[in-house]
């Protein structure tokens, strides 16, 4: 994957995280949930454990880490260990946290966190297929488990193709693509990340004004759909309002636009800051209180020095917002965003 949609990185000083592994903007998200003693913290991307260490050095509470990547549970078991008794570890999405917590016995928390896309990790594994880097088997299954990118792009027809790539992936070259894919595949099945990126790069004309290789728009457009990713960013959204108790904050990092927009208008939606909502956020009815406070009306960027130090940070956006003590709107407003169908 490409940094315009990595997630979980800048190191900072004397933070220990695992090798490979930076979370973006690691002390703003600190400074927005503000952990205190006593409290209980949800990091809904556990990744590599970076927001973990840094609320677990910060306060003496409770850490509640959640990841559908069975890798990422296991690169953990270190920080569980020295954490004994406050970090406690949930295999599953965190589009379903609020019901994972109360299986816990937990029906309240004091912040969360989420970082969106996928992990350095992920992305610097070649068996797990996210990146275009080194070559390695079409998955980007975050769960390794169902539909895998190579089902996708050996199966789909070219109309279902141009539109993920087109809906997902914001490439303009969608039609082009997807019939180069599928004249492509009649001669054998295209089963690596190399085999799809030379396809894409041949398909398309190459602009000497952009540095970012022709293959990076399918590549997201394709980890997005098997993974449904903006469903799982809308079930989780609502999820954060349902389980965060009032002035318990979201931290929320994303890394492109079709992320952004979503949070953006979900949080201003549901402030009651909104003129008219999104197609994914309709308005709601004014008997609905708002049942959030926006911290910052607009986006946290990264700094120069982390950007330099971390090219994967350029395009993140944090946004945070606080819970109030109104209730819930609920979730029934919003038909699935994810995939691309």
């Amino acid at each position: 994957m490409t940094a315009a949609q990595s997630s979980r990185h800048p190191i900072t000083s004397g933070v220990s995280v695992t090798p490979g592994h930076t979370s973006v903007l690691l002390e703003e998200v600190l400074t927005a949930l503000a952990p205190r003693d006593g409290g209980i913290y949800v990091d809904g991307t556990l990744g590599g454990g970076g927001y973990t260490r840094r609320i677990l050095e910060t306060a003496d509470c409770t850490v509640w880490g959640i990841d559908r990547d069975p890798d990422a549970i296991a690169r953990n078991a270190d920080l569980v260990a020295q954490y004994a008794g406050q970090l406690h570890l949930l295999a599953g999405r965190f589009g379903d946290m609020d019901s994972l917590l109360r299986e816990k016995g937990v029906s309240a928390v004091d912040g969360v966190a989420l970082d969106l896309g996928v992990s350095s990790p992920q992305i610097d594994t070649p068996e797990r297929g996210f990146s275009f880097a080194s070559d390695g088997p079409l998955d980007m299954r975050m769960e390794r488990a169902g539909e895998s990118a190579a089902d996708v792009v050996n199966t789909a027809n070219e109309a279902d193709l141009a539109r993920i790539l087109r809906e997902l992936g914001e490439e303009r070259h969608a039609k082009r693509i997807a019939r180069a894919i599928v004249a492509a595949r009649s001669n054998g099945e295209i089963a690596t990340t190399g085999q799809l990126a030379d396809i894409v790069r041949t398909a398309i004309p190459t602009s000497r004004s952009t540095h970012i290789d022709p293959a990076t728009r399918t590549f997201q457009a394709l980890r997005i759909h098997v993974n449904d990713e903006l469903g799982e960013l809308q079930r989780g959204l609502v999820a954060a309002e349902r389980i965060l108790r009032p002035e318990g904050r979201l931290a929320i990092v994303s890394f492109h636009s079709l992320e952004d927009r979503r949070v953006k208008s979900f949080l201003r939606t549901r402030s009651g800051g909104g003129g008219r909502g999104s197609r994914h956020f309709p308005d709601r009815p004014a008997r609905h209180a708002p049942a959030w406070l926006l911290v910052s009306r607009r986006a946290i960027r990264p700094g120069d020095g982390e950007i330099k130090n971390n090219a994967r940070a350029r395009s993140a956006r944090l946004r945070v917002a606080e819970r109030t003590a109104e209730p819930s709107w609920g979730g029934e407003e919003s038909a699935a965003v994810g995939g691309a169908g």
